[in-house]
């Protein structure tokens, strides 16, 4: 069956290998370029993205025609390679083995999207594993309201 609409919205967050700080600063804006390419190459649009030195953040619509496994292996591999062969990272350049992937509602988007794109400021009050247990706690309370 054709789907004439969709309204699927994922927040991904890729972590770097060991979550060693490998983003070098001055690479960020060409990594979130090449990223955002990426997706609109597989029929997506890519709404907010912030590459920090260990983690990114980006939120996009995806089209219902990939996985959001799909697409993250397809940026994952392929922006390894782009990092690496560009020398754009502190050493050898490797994501972690898994990301994580929340949905998001429409009514949400503008509120992820400052999130995202406030991450600088983010990071000076919490650390990103402060940053991501509060994602778990409160993605785990959602999807289970006994805990």
């Amino acid at each position: 069956m054709k789907i004439e609409y969709n309204n699927l919205y994922t927040h991904f967050v890729f972590v770097t290998h060991l979550r060693v700080s490998m983003i070098k600063p001055q690479s960020r804006e060409r990594i979130e370029k090449y990223i955002t390419g990426i997706v609109n190459n597989k029929d997506c649009k890519m709404y907010a993205i912030y590459a920090n030195p260990e983690h990114v953040h980006f939120l996009i619509s995806r089209s219902p025609a990939i996985s959001e496994e799909t697409i993250a292996t397809v940026i994952a591999n392929s922006s390894t390679k782009f990092i690496n062969d560009n020398n754009l990272s502190s050493g050898k350049f490797a994501w972690q083995q898994s990301a994580s992937a929340f949905s998001v509602s429409k009514g949400d988007i503008e509120n992820v999207c400052k999130y995202i794109l406030n991450q600088p400021e983010h990071h000076r009050i919490k650390t990103f594993e402060e940053e991501y247990n509060e994602f778990m706690k409160f993605y785990q309370k959602t999807l289970n309201p006994s805990n």
